[in-house]
């Protein structure tokens, strides 16, 4: 799987913006003309240059990729490691350090290229393939990828310890391999772990050990442009130019990736601190009049969201158990819905720089269903009321607050991760919308939750996640399972919907690979998330960021920042 994609586009319109200065060329009969604008225009590039690239969250520390659960994690480990397939600008799964042929998207046979080497100079094989694809089934495997690994036929059997291997991936020499999927499925490849592990560097750790092992967290090889030169947690990590990059020599030399603190990120672009970053809504209007500074808008694949706790997800069983009923009164949640003013939350907090929508299903994608065929829960606060009143949500006691329909005392406890300023008038705005219908609202732990520690407690169900804010940005393949079906483990709500399930199973039948069948099964999906709401997708959000205008040859598209050997600095 690339790493960014779970959701696969085919026809799409894909906005992409290619920040390289592009250099007049003409043709000219004279040799010594063409060699003169080449050395003028290699001129213009610092061999020696370097950057600060920013991010205002501290990571985990994940740096191989199939460790990594977190944004900014996955933001890093893209300067550092390589898929075997990549996501072009219009969605499409294309090569990329390998080639594929398949009869029947069942059977799969891949050729390596050849001479691509580690950070620390051996060559990658399939053996390194192979390797990532059992660390990720192996039963002490700590991370959350093995719903890219577990479609292959025998991965079950070898994380259940009764197969030594995972039968369904036959290396035939160095560089071919052959994948056999339990079934023919029309997103098998979009589905497949495809980030490769040195397996030299890392085949003498416990699996069990390796989340936390030195070249997990500190020395992680890749095959990326870029390698790690030092770590140090919390605050940076300095990335050196690898010069044997299969792809041709980074045009820079350095890279830090800075984590700088929210509140401090304009000043720091203003003076050249930091180079580039993707930067917050509320950031945008001062710093486009900042002349060193160029900010660059590109419709992308993220959204926000409200979740609910319905349950608890069963390990053992892979799947989750709906057994706390607080909120599975769907007019209660319709209510919230509406109760909320988000074309207000959008202006204020994100400064426009957002769409609001009714489907967790980005716009960008050829399945979105059309606003149209949705419930518009546009913000109607006497429609909440009614909604309320109707489920048995009343003032019973004349406190000015609503009891449940037991009588009961009901409060919402609403958890928010910590952030910019922003993030704390965002939530104190969206707990009054709540309250201005008559639901009291109390803030989870009583402050915003640390990001990472936010993280970890949706993972472990922890009883303060109740109901929560949430983003996601997906990426290329359009099934939400991996988000909203039964069985996955970032389905953070434990949602569990017979309908939901069943409609997700059927847009990776074999009838759905006919592409208008599957669009049909994925709208009707969609009609169901609008009615039921076990999530409230409130905006999709734009993807935002501030670059110093002596950086070029960025390029961004939906997928957000890519080729990253390109860039280079003109001083």
């Amino acid at each position: 799987m690339n790493k960014k994609s779970w959701f696969l586009l085919i026809f799409v319109l894909a906005f992409s913006f290619v920040l390289a200065a592009c250099s007049d060329s003409t043709s000219n009969d004279g040799d010594d003309d063409e060699k003169d604008t080449a050395d003028a225009n290699e001129e213009g590039i610092n061999e020696d240059g370097s950057i600060t690239y920013a991010v205002d969250q501290a990571p985990e520390g994940l740096f191989i990729d199939g460790f990594a659960g977190s944004a900014i994690d996955s933001q890093i480990n893209d300067f550092i490691h390589q898929d075997m397939t990549t996501v072009n600008a219009d969605m499409e799964y294309e090569p990329n350090l390998a080639t594929w042929e398949t009869e029947d998207n069942q059977v799969y046979t891949f050729t390596l290229e050849e001479g691509v080497t580690w950070h620390n100079g051996e060559e990658l094989t399939m053996e390194d393939w192979q390797f990532a694809l059992e660390v990720i089934a192996d039963e002490d495997y700590d991370g959350p990828r093995y719903n890219y690994v577990q479609e292959i036929e025998g991965a079950d059997e070898y994380r259940k310890g009764e197969a030594d291997t995972i039968s369904g991936f036959e290396i035939e020499d160095d560089y071919t391999a052959v994948i056999t999927f339990k079934e023919a499925k029309v997103n098998n490849l979009e589905n497949l772990w495809t980030t490769p592990m040195p397996k030299k560097e890392l085949e003498d750790i416990p699996v069990a050990d390796m989340s936390s092992a030195e070249e997990v967290r500190e020395t992680p090889v890749g095959l990326g442009p870029f390698k790690v030169k030092e770590v140090v947690q919390g605050e940076y990590v300095s990335l050196e130019r690898f010069d044997d990059y299969w792809e041709g020599k980074p045009k820079l030399a350095e890279i830090l990736i800075k984590v700088v603190d929210p509140s401090l990120t304009q000043g720091a672009l203003q003076n050249g601190e930091i180079d580039l970053m993707e930067i917050r809504p509320d950031d945008v209007a001062e710093l486009e009049q900042v002349e060193n500074i160029r900010v660059e808008e590109q419709e992308g694949l993220g959204y926000s969201y409200v979740g609910f706790r319905f349950g608890h997800f069963d390990d053992d069983e892979g799947t989750a158990v709906a057994d706390y009923d607080k909120y599975e009164s769907k007019e209660l949640r319709q209510a919230m819905f509406y109760a909320l003013d988000r074309e207000a939350l959008v202006d204020s907090y994100l400064a426009g720089k957002a769409t609001i929508v009714n489907t967790p299903v980005p716009s960008v994608h050829w399945i979105a269903a059309d606003e149209s065929e949705l419930t518009q829960y546009n913000y109607d606060p006497e429609k909440a009321g009614e909604l309320l009143d109707e489920a048995g949500y009343k003032d019973t006691n004349d406190d000015g607050y609503r009891e449940d329909p037991d009588g009961e005392e009901f409060v919402v406890k609403f958890a928010h991760y910590a952030g910019p300023a922003a993030f704390e008038g965002r939530t104190q705005a969206i707990m009054q919308n709540w309250e201005d219908v008559g639901i009291k609202t109390e803030l989870s732990t009583g402050q915003l939750i640390e990001f990472n520690t936010y993280n970890d407690m949706k993972d472990n169900d922890d009883e303060n996640i109740e109901v929560f804010f949430g983003a996601w940005t997906v990426g290329s393949d359009p099934d939400p399972s991996g988000l909203w079906h039964s069985t996955s483990e970032w389905n953070y709500g434990r949602w569990v919907n017979e309908d939901s399930d069943d409609l997700l199973e059927d847009g990776l039948s074999e009838d759905s690979f006919d592409e208008d069948y599957r669009q049909d099964v994925y709208v009707e999906w969609q009609k169901v998330f609008n009615e039921e709401l076990p999530g409230l997708p409130l905006w999709e959000n734009l993807d935002l960021y501030g670059i110093n205008e002596r950086v070029e040859g960025v390029t961004i598209d939906a997928n957000g920042l890519r080729d990253f050997h390109e860039w280079y600095v003109t001083e």
